[in-house]
Order: structure tokens, then sequence, then C-alpha cells
């Protein structure tokens, strides 16, 4: 890396993390919002659990679908313009969602959510790596991916709390209005790359050849399919589990949501920056320390996930979430720094787009109508079993990826 560029991040990069990270959180907390409330709204709108996975499923399938859009352009335009009206975007639809009176508005809302969303979340991971050296990025992006159990958990409780309190409409109302008083702040953020050696240099490529560069990477293509099998499993898991807790366990929503919050924004805490350090630590000893870390993690926290389903007990069932949580967010860094190390620093837009639609296309886009139609069938915590089989698969998707980092990490320097 350019020494410049490192010795002039200091200020500018702890700003550029404070701002993204901000913005992150409330990302996470108008997604997660919507499964509080799935049981106020399944009784108000009469919905089967088909019906409302799909409410999840279409948010998903509108965020990957709109992803490779905005990768094309985020490698090509300032990113924090597109991040922040991604931004806008998301924020006014979380609202509209509150005023939404039959399912097909609903649906609507969540869908033009996803659409927002979107934009953010291809671009920003880059434009936060290009602001800190290689060495710090494992630290660096497990602070901002920190929003996912920390927003997630906001989402739950104020999801839950407001719901219960005022009803689901008001509940959308209040989680979304925040994130329009920092479209302004997100869209005057500096854009490093122009400091940033070669990143504007690469030649524009038609969609299908970049496609291609993608798939020849192969530490690429294991790490996504890797988060891509643990999306399928937590996607369903924070759709399912306040239903599952108010269902097994007789919880009602506030009390459910708080509870699964809490264990969430601990363990997710813990995880993140565990697994964040770890990483880092490991990856000084083998160009493979991330994905160590991460297939470890995975290989740990399936039968806790397990557990969890089985018991009849709140407190081993609590318990176990809790430890499953906590070994799962120790990837959450390591492999989205494995993205960032091993493409180039003007393809990394893309590379987020095309990674956040297969994780998605293959995780949280399908897994809560499959969850629930499942749980039509044969129940909510049979249905919910699948879910530890998919975090076996991203375990050895991560641990194959090792083989061939070092070299894909040399190409993306040259």
């Amino acid at each position: 890396m350019n020494h410049v560029h490192s010795d002039a991040i200091p200020s500018g990069g702890r700003y550029a993390l404070a701002l993204l990270l901000a913005v992150n959180l409330l990302n996470y907390v108008d997604r997660q919002a919507l499964y509080a409330v799935f049981p106020l709204i399944k009784a108000d709108l009469k919905l089967s659990d088909t019906a409302l996975g799909f409410l999840g499923s279409a948010f998903m399938l509108c965020y990957m679908s709109a992803a490779p859009v905005f990768g094309r352009l985020g490698d090509r335009v300032n990113r924090a313009h597109l991040a922040a009206g991604g931004l806008a975007v998301w924020s006014l639809a979380t609202m509209l969602s509150g005023v939404a009176g039959s399912y097909r508005l609903l649906l609507a809302a969540r869908s033009l959510v996803g659409v927002g969303e979107a934009s953010f979340g291809t671009v920003s991971p880059g434009l936060l790596s290009d602001c800190f050296p290689r060495e710090r990025r494992g630290r660096i992006l497990s602070l901002f991916f920190l929003a996912i159990p920390v927003g997630s958990a906001l989402g739950y409780i104020l999801g839950g709390q407001l719901g219960q309190a005022f009803g689901w409409h008001a509940a959308f109302l209040l989680v979304g209005l925040p994130g329009l008083l920092f479209a302004l702040p997100l869209y005057f953020l500096n854009d490093p790359r122009q400091n940033i050696p070669n990143s504007k240099s690469l030649p524009v490529e038609k969609f299908l050849p970049e496609l291609r560069r993608f798939l020849q990477n192969r530490t690429y293509v294991n790490a996504t399919l890797s988060m891509a099998a643990m999306t399928f499993a937590l996607g369903g898991l924070a759709q399912w589990a306040p239903s599952f807790l108010q269902r097994s366990f007789g919880l009602e929503v506030a009390r459910g949501n708080t509870i699964f919050g809490a264990i969430t924004v601990v363990s997710g805490i813990v995880g993140t920056l565990a697994g964040g350090w770890l990483g880092d630590r490991f990856q000084r000893r083998s160009p493979a320390g991330y994905l160590y870390v991460s297939s470890v993690g995975f290989l740990l926290g399936a039968p806790l996930m397990i557990l969890a389903l089985l018991t009849s007990n709140l407190t081993i069932c609590l318990s176990a979430i809790f430890g499953a949580e906590l070994f799962l967010f120790l990837n959450t860094g390591p492999l989205n720094t494995v993205l960032v190390n091993v493409v180039a620093p003007g393809r990394r837009a893309m590379c987020f787009a095309i990674n956040i639609f297969t994780i998605h296309a293959l995780g949280d886009a399908i897994s809560p109508a499959i969850i629930g139609s499942l749980s039509d069938r044969w129940g909510l915590p049979s249905a919910l079993l699948i879910t530890p089989l998919a975090v076996l698969l991203a375990a050895f998707f991560a641990y194959r990826g090792r083989h061939f980092v070092e070299a894909d990490q040399r190409a993306a320097d040259d």
C-alpha cells in the first residue's frame, strides 16, 4: 500500500469508521425491526407463516437483485454519494412500511428497503477498507460489522417494545426516521479511492467477462459460498427466533425480543471483536489465518444450535443460543477481510455486489420462506433444524478456501 495513503488516514479514517458504523447500525435496525413485530403483523393482517416469511424474502430478493447495479456504479462513481442515496431511500421506505394498511403495500415498502440498503451494502466495505492499510483491516471491518449484532439487537428490542406499546405501524415510523439525519454527512464523506495507486486505471469490462474474472478467483468463490451457507442459517434464525421463543416457551412479544436482542448484542460484540483480533493474529502466521478462524467458529457453533432447538429448558436454550451466536460471529470480520484482500481496489464494489447477490440468493432470500413452509407442515422447531446443517456447509467452504488464498492475494496486488 502506498505510504502516503497509510499516513494520511488517521483522522479521516476514524471519522469514516464512526459515520459508516452509525449508518450500518441503522441499516440493521431497520432490517430486523420487521421480524420483531412478526407476531403483531401476523395477527393484524391474518397471515400464514409462508406469507409472513415472504416479507423477509421479498426484501432480500430486491436487495440482492439491486446489488450488481450498484456494484457497476460503485467502481466508477463517488461511493459516498451512492451510499447516501441508498440511506435516504431505505429510511423513507421503512417509514412507508408504517403507513401500509395492507399486505401488498407492506410487501412493496419492504422491497424498496432492500433496494436502498443494497446501495450502501455494496460500496461501504470497500470505501472503509480503502481508508486503512491491509494489516489493520481485520479489526477495522470487525468494528464496522459490529452493526450486525448490535443493530439487529436494537431492531429486535426497539421493534418489540415500540410495537407492543404503540403498534407495529408506529414502530416502523419511529425506527425509520433517524436515517434521514445521516444522509447529508454521508453524502459529503471523502471517498479515498483517488489516493490509491492504480485504483482507477482498471479497464471497464462488460458484466459477463467481469463475472468470469471473479469466478476464477477460487478464494473469493469459496469465501462467498461459505458466507451464503451461513446467511441461509442466520437469516432464517433471525426472522424466526422471536416466534420460536414465543411458541415454544410462551414468551410475549416484547420480552422474547428483548431477551433475544440482549443475547445477540452481547454474543455478537464479543464474537465479532474476537474474530477480528484472532483473524489478524493468525493471519500474521499463515496467509489462510482468517479462513481458519472462520471455519473453526462454524464447527463450534453448529452443535450448540442443535441443542438450542431441541431442549425443552428455556435456560439451556438461551445459553446455547448465546454460545452458537458467539462462535458464528467470529467469522464476520475475517471472511469480509478475505474478500477485500483477494480483489484489486478498483473492483471492490463489484466484489461485494456479486457477494451480496450470491449470499442472499442462496441464503436468506430463500431460507425464511422455506422455514415458514416447513413450519406450516412440521412445526417451527423441526423446521429450524435445517439451519445447523447449513452452518456445517459454511465450515467446509471456509476451510477449502485456504488452498488458494496466498496466490489470489498476490494476484490482487499485481
